[in-house]
């Protein structure tokens, strides 16, 4: 999973990871959250071996509210039927809606790599328990709660299942978010496995003395990331042109273009 706040580049990581491991012929499944994000248009083309899907908020409430309903209405009256409508028209259900379609897409880790770019924050995952609570409230039968919403956080918390990576940018607002969304995981139990600090001008090569003065800028805030957060630490160098499409995104996971082109032609020839 890779989380973190809104415009670091989350989804273009996910991508390039998803695009990485399908290559290397693992059976992926890349999704999101987030119904802002179009996954397809970061792709641009088919990948063998990859697929790709986004979880609605708004369908999924309203699929869930359906299947409650469903399978309550034949033991209620009109007043018992209204009552449970109006429940359902909770904040709540959202909230259980979105976490049963995120925990099914989870458990797909069981047979291939999924790969979230969005995930539920910190806050959310602490108010899984509540959630829980209203589905068993509603359903009124504790062995109606779906086994991947029962297994979600076990799964979340399992170092050898899930691995959460946090995205950031070198700059103090980015880091200092990420650092607060890291103590919101801990208190739910989940532990992140590396920082991706991304978008950064640190490296050498470049020329520009605005460019160079920026990467000095950065070196703080990604010493700050090292020492104080994360055992592991990725730094990703800030792209001229925007990585969309197999080849850009293989590029950005293995490190150069004309590899990564080669690369994927390879794997189209041999497909």
């Amino acid at each position: 999973m890779t989380m973190g706040k809104g415009g670091v580049g989350k989804t273009t990581i996910a991508a390039a990871i998803a695009i990485e491991l399908a290559h290397r012929g693992h059976p992926v499944h890349l999704s999101t959250t987030d119904p802002a994000v179009h996954l397809a248009i970061t792709i641009g083309a088919s990948v063998p071996g990859l697929t790709v899907s986004r979880i609605d908020p708004a369908e999924e409430t309203r699929r869930y509210s359906e299947q409650v309903v469903a399978k309550a209405e034949p033991g209620l009256d009109a007043q018992g039927k209204a009552l449970l409508e109006e429940d359902l028209r909770s904040p709540c259900t959202e909230e259980i809606a979105v976490f049963s379609a995120f925990a099914e897409t989870v458990a797909r880790g069981e047979d291939g790599f999924v790969v979230l770019d969005t995930a539920p924050t910190g806050h959310s995952l602490l108010l899984l328990d509540a959630a829980e609570a209203y589905h068993r409230e509603v359903s009124c039968n504790l062995s109606d709660l779906p086994d991947a919403v029962r297994n979600l956080l076990p799964r979340l918390r399992d170092p050898e299942f899930t691995q959460v990576l946090i995205v950031t940018l070198p700059a103090a607002t980015p880091v200092h978010e990420a650092a607060s969304l890291q103590r919101d995981l801990a208190r739910a139990g989940i532990h992140p496995f590396a920082w991706i600090v991304n978008q950064s001008f640190s490296r050498d090569g470049f020329r520009d003395r605005l460019l160079r003065a920026r990467g000095l800028q950065e070196t703080p805030f990604i010493q700050e990331v090292r020492e104080q957060h994360a055992t592991r630490v990725a730094l990703v160098p800030w792209q001229v042109e925007a990585p969309v499409g197999p080849a850009a995104l293989l590029a950005l996971a293995q490190g150069g273009k004309e590899h990564a082109e080669r690369e994927l032609l390879a794997t189209a020839e041999s497909s």
